[in-house]
């Protein structure tokens, strides 16, 4: 049985009945709820919702992205990505007001899809335009610390931190330490960004398998019978998972019909890929949710998803990733599900 549709479902359906009417910076308006909780067990199926398709691959991309601690977008748009072009756009529109306009001769504004364009094929535009400030990538992978006192002496000394790297050495090292986390909420920054992080932090749980789900690991990755009086050889071997993994990840803003499914299923792959880096099992998938909305234009559509009966969620059949380096190969499989929805994004 597919739970993960149902309760998104059933979410969908308390914004509905319960949701306060409230204005949103983009000036669409919203309907909200405050405070909900998602959870997936990871044994269920991967949480690729079925009761409209995902775009795994630009869900991917974002990722790598995010790992690579990227934070222009020309390398989302040279890979097809385009779900930060608005936000992008709308920040060069601030620029041009401010800067563009008022050069000596003036410069003609871009369009957006010109501006698109431009990122693609000109990398001193690119570099210039297509930067949105410190945001996810740069908070996960080079987090700028400043130390300035020392001795009683005032200076002014910075070193970057790579969350994701001490998270993976931790993991290693002390897998039960309760600090398994990645912020990316610098609040030294926020005013940089050229959106605030809506999904603004993440932390892991690690917990010993036991003797039955260790057997359980073995019966389902390996040739080996249940008759097989080797099978406590094989639970022994350094190959066998010994420890279960969790992930919860906290977000402050949720555009529930487009954003959420995306969330869902980005933060999946994150603990699926974690988990072959410390060669540990993916357990359960949890998200915090604070203001839980549906845009003002996305009515019919979560009321058109809320009557799809769900299907089986997929599964990982391959992945292969170099976590540090931000490369990852997914192959989802089994994944039967209904048509997109199409819904305007809100920049």
């Amino acid at each position: 049985m597919n739970k993960l549709d149902l309760d998104y479902q059933n979410l969908l359906q308390d914004i509905l009945d319960n949701g306060v009417e409230k204005n949103d910076r983009t000036g669409t308006g919203t309907i909200s709820v405050f405070g909900r909780q998602i959870r997936h067990k990871m044994s269920e199926g991967f949480p690729a919702l079925t009761t409209k398709k995902l775009a795994f691959k630009t869900m991917m991309t974002e990722l790598k992205w995010f790992l690579r601690g990227d934070t222009n977008i020309k390398y989302l748009v040279d890979n097809g990505c385009n779900i930060w072009n608005g936000d992008a756009y709308k920040n060069y529109e601030r620029r041009w007001e401010t800067e563009g306009k008022f050069l000596s001769p003036p410069v003609n504004k871009f369009t957006k899809e010109e501006f698109i364009n431009e990122i693609k094929t000109n990398p001193m535009v690119a570099k210039e335009l297509g930067e949105l400030g410190p945001i996810y990538g740069k908070q996960w992978r080079n987090w700028t610390e400043e130390s300035e006192h020392i001795d009683g002496v005032s200076y002014a000394k910075y070193h970057n931190i790579d969350q994701i790297s001490n998270l993976i050495n931790d993991l290693k090292t002390n897998p039960d330490s309760r600090r398994l986390m990645v912020n990316a909420w610098n609040v030294g920054e926020l005013d940089q960004m050229v959106l605030p992080p809506c999904h603004y932090g993440f932390q892991v749980y690690t917990r010993e398998l036991t003797w039955e789900e260790q057997v359980q690991w073995v019966m389902k990755n390996t040739d080996v019978e249940w008759e097989n009086l080797y099978i406590v050889e094989e639970i022994a071997k350094d190959t066998t998972p010994k420890r279960a993994i969790s992930l919860m990840w906290n977000q402050r803003s949720v555009d529930t019909f487009l954003g959420l499914p995306f969330n869902i299923a980005s933060y999946g792959l994150l603990l699926e890929i974690i988990a072959k880096e410390v060669n540990m099992v993916p357990d359960e998938l949890i998200g915090n949710l604070g203001d839980v909305h549906l845009y003002s234009n996305h009515l019919d559509q979560a009321k058109k998803q809320i009557m799809r009966e769900p299907y089986n969620l997929p599964v990982i059949t391959k992945l292969d990733s170099n976590l540090l380096e931000g490369e990852f190969d997914c192959d989802i499989s089994y994944y039967e599900c209904w048509p997109a929805i199409k819904a305007p994004l809100s920049n």
